[in-house]
């Protein structure tokens, strides 16, 4: 009788490190590396009234450990935690600059030039960054759909190859598109008057954001969902729904990036 609960412990053990990840497992870069530092920052300088100065190295702290820890660890840099990391030390490089209201403005735009770079260098090294915030909502925690990513991303599926090219091309529009945005920025600083400048610049993010995830849906997320559910279903020789998760897909745009 021991024996056998033993033998079923051992099972259950084998089984969890086999499983695939959980949602909040596949959520889990997304909140360390992008919503933890980046909810630190607003609070230590709204909530604790500090600096922007004191509020950028402290929300930096997170992505530094992160990122020399996958360095000691996996002798690779964490994405996600380094473009974070970088975004924080150009704004705190950037906070010493006061006095000429245009270059106030100017500075948005490199910190949207340095993600825009980190996003298309992470693209010609094959690793594109964006990615990270696309899977969850693609694979929506579910293990064949997770079963079906590895596949495809590592080349072991039929439609891998195009999988991996929608992937790069998704991170490609996104950082070409934060490009235009810093260029229109800077350009829209020393242009038009400031007192414009200050709302037109919230609005310009807003349009550069909608347009960009309605290209990059088209372009990639909804085929890549489509690969994605084909080789779902031909894993478990189920019939590929022709209509794919279109609705679901919607909901993906608005929230990958």
């Amino acid at each position: 009788m021991t024996k056998n609960t033993g033998n079923q412990g051992q099972d259950s053990r084998r089984q969890d490190r086999h499983r695939p990840p959980s949602a909040l497992e596949n959520f889990k870069p997304l909140l360390i590396d992008v919503a933890l530092p980046l909810g630190s920052y607003y609070v230590f300088k709204e909530a604790f009234g500090m600096s922007t100065f004191a509020a950028l190295a402290w929300s930096s702290v997170g992505p530094a450990l992160r990122t020399v820890g996958s360095l000691v660890r996996k002798r690779s840099a964490n994405g996600l935690a380094l473009l974070i990391l970088t975004v924080n030390v150009v704004g705190l490089v950037l906070s010493f600059v006061s006095g000429d209201p245009r270059l106030m403005l100017a500075k948005d735009g490199a910190v949207s030039s340095t993600v825009a770079l980190g996003i298309l260098v992470s693209v010609a090294l094959g690793r594109p960054m964006m990615t990270e915030g696309m899977k969850p909502f693609l694979v929506k925690g579910d293990p064949a759909r997770e079963g079906a990513w590895q596949r495809l991303t590592t080349g072991a599926a039929a439609g891998s190859a195009g999988f991996r090219r929608k992937e790069r091309l998704f991170s490609l529009v996104w950082g070409v598109a934060l490009l235009i945005e810093c260029a229109a920025r800077v350009v829209g600083a020393y242009t038009v008057p400031v007192d414009t400048m200050v709302w037109l610049g919230g609005v310009l993010m807003a349009v550069v954001m909608v347009g960009t995830f309605v290209v990059s849906g088209a372009v990639a997320v909804v085929p890549m969902e489509c690969l994605l559910s084909e080789e779902t279903a031909a894993e478990h020789g189920d019939p590929v729904d022709p209509t794919g998760s279109a609705p679901d897909s919607r909901t993906t745009l608005a929230a990958a990036a």
